[in-house]
């Protein structure tokens, strides 16, 4: 894996001062990054599978739905 010399610094830092090599830096870095962003992207992709196999709602179905129950709530 090829890294730009500033991340390199920075790894190498990290691992200075947490008496760890740059492997841990790195994996700990890919973890977080897989349980924030990464997490995020996968579960984008698997909304957008569902809605393609029909299984989402329309939006203006589901306003005019809230709607009606907002009203019916006020009667």
């Amino acid at each position: 894996m090829r890294v730009p010399r500033d991340v390199l610094s920075e790894i190498e830092e990290i691992a200075a001062i947490c008496e760890r090599t740059r492997s841990w830096v790195i994996v700990r870095a890919l973890k977080s990054y897989l349980a924030a962003e990464g997490r995020e992207i996968r579960e984008l992709a698997k909304a957008r599978r569902e809605v393609d196999a029909g299984k989402g709602y329309d939006l203006d179905e589901v306003i005019e739905e809230v709607e009606a129950i907002v009203k019916g709530a006020a009667a």
